[in-house]
């Protein structure tokens, strides 16, 4: 069957715009060391990194809340100007934070200026993705309804490689010092205003949704989104359901797979930062399709049946997984091939029979002497540790490609902005966006292993897929004109 004229068009100024309000909000994430080292006192690292996460956790936390304000003025205004406002309000605060004095210059004004932009970031994604995903949705064909949807799903995983590929070539191109120690980590921040431009162009040609447009026209959109979306009993349970028995469960299997996978591979695992971010990458590259696929599979098999098996095999398999990275990164698992005394830094550099090294540098905090390890694998253990991360990123997909049209289908049109955003950033933003935080701190309790925080997300996955076995359905609502 040809693809439904002008849905290509529809889909492309919907992805760019999203994909770099992904990408504003990622490249925080992506650059938490270093910002935990200028933003925040560099008396205690832990702490340090522990407030940079919460603060990252912060911005999607603020998610639900964009997605009330936003989803309601997409309701009542029309999905083509709410689209603008959020990419203007992310564009400009992430612009912002690159600007943001250090706090060497103006003490804890620095926390608190990044912690209110990343709020800002929070409430213009929190209004985003329903707004994208509902305005494909309601331009898509029935029957391929998950097909198309399933490109806006792509967005958040490319904005986050578009991010690492953003940094890695600024990196680069200023060099590691200037990028660490100078301004270098601040133009992936700057370099965000132009992408917005862009968007904003894009963007601006664009048509109103037609059943927006259509409900307009004849007078039937609604007048209080918030109070028809939660204040009826019927839609409110359809909210609920959304949010405990899929939204829940497919936003810790994202940010596990991806962030914390990072995260882990970075600070429990000590891969240098290049090679652990390329991997990341590659990984997040291949598996990038795998949404389109598990997307439009969703329009055979039903929505439910594959965004729960995904949740399965993440519950089943983390701790192997994870186990797995921490095993490739694991130096003294290694035969010695020789050791280097490097007199200028002080560090040790030992190298591996298997081509991989290791590099101690020592460093002084509060009087005390540590060691900062920096792991380099050889190219078998780097392609060994890519092939982990891509089965994990593609659970992702599995949770992720048919999740825009499942609560597309499960709301009428009057209503659907508002009323799919909430449980989406809750399950994504609250549920998901804590993973590295809790994860983080649960691993530092006494008694604790590097595997402890992953009972986080595996027990919030298994708890979601339960829900979701019970009360789910897997039928597809082919009517979203009402």
């Amino acid at each position: 069957m040809p693809a439904p004229k002008g849905i290509w068009k529809v889909i492309t100024a919907s992805s760019v715009g999203t994909l770099i309000e992904w990408y504003d909000f990622y490249i925080f994430g992506s650059l938490s060391t270093i910002i935990s080292q200028k933003f925040f006192p560099g008396t205690n690292p832990t702490a340090a990194l522990l407030s940079t996460l919460a603060t990252f956790a912060a911005g999607f936390i603020v998610r639900p809340f964009g997605a009330l304000v936003f989803g309601r003025l997409g309701d009542l205004i029309g999905r083509k100007y709410t689209f603008l406002l959020t990419l203007v309000l992310m564009g400009g605060s992430t612009f912002l934070i690159g600007c943001v004095p250090s706090f060497e210059s103006i003490g804890y004004w620095a926390p608190a200026l990044v912690l209110l932009l990343r709020l800002l970031q929070g409430l213009a994604l929190g209004g985003e993705y329903g707004g994208a995903a509902t305005y494909v949705a309601e331009h898509a064909p029935k029957e391929k309804r998950g097909f198309y949807t399933s490109w806006i799903q792509t967005t958040a995983t490319l904005g986050l490689f578009v991010s690492l590929g953003v940094i890695l070539s600024i990196r680069r191109i200023v060099g590691v010092d200037e990028f660490v120690n100078g301004n270098g980590w601040r133009y992936p921040f700057l370099v965000s205003i132009l992408l917005v431009v862009v968007s904003i162009f894009i963007r601006l040609k664009m048509n109103e949704s037609p059943l927006f447009s259509k409900l307009k026209a004849e007078g039937k959109t609604s007048t209080n989104p918030l109070k028809e979306s939660f204040g009826k009993k019927e839609n409110f349970k359809m909210v609920l359901l959304a949010l405990f028995g899929a939204t829940m469960g497919q936003g810790v299997i994202w940010y596990t797979s991806q962030f914390y996978a990072q995260n882990f591979i970075l600070t429990v695992c000590k891969v240098d930062y290049e090679q652990a971010n390329t991997i990341i990458g590659i990984a997040l590259l291949a598996a990038t399709p795998f949404f389109v696929i598990f997307g439009s599979l969703s329009d055979k098999f039903g929505r439910k049946n594959i965004m729960l098996t995904g949740m399965f095999l993440g519950v089943i398999s983390y701790f192997s997984l994870f186990g797995q990275l921490r095993n490739i990164a694991d130096t003294t698992l290694k035969t010695v091939a020789s050791k280097t005394a490097v007199a200028a830094t002080g560090a040790t550099v030992t190298t591996f029979a298997d081509g991989g090294s290791l590099t101690e540098t020592p460093k002084t905090v509060e009087g005390t002497i540590t060691y900062v390890k920096n792991v380099i694998l050889s190219s078998s253990d780097q392609w060994k540790m890519t092939g982990w991360i891509f089965i994990m990123v593609l659970f992702v997909t599995m949770v992720y490609g048919p999740i825009a049209a499942f609560l597309v289908e499960l709301f009428p049109t009057k209503i659907r902005y508002t009323s799919m955003s909430l449980p989406y950033h809750i399950g994504n933003g609250v549920f998901g966006g804590l993973v590295p935080f809790i994860g983080v701190l649960i691993s530092t309790l006494p008694g604790a292993t590097p595997l402890s925080g992953l009972w986080y997300p595996v027990g919030v996955a298994a708890l979601s897929l339960i829900i979701g076995c019970l009360y789910l359905n897997n039928r597809i609502d082919e009517n979203v004109n009402d």
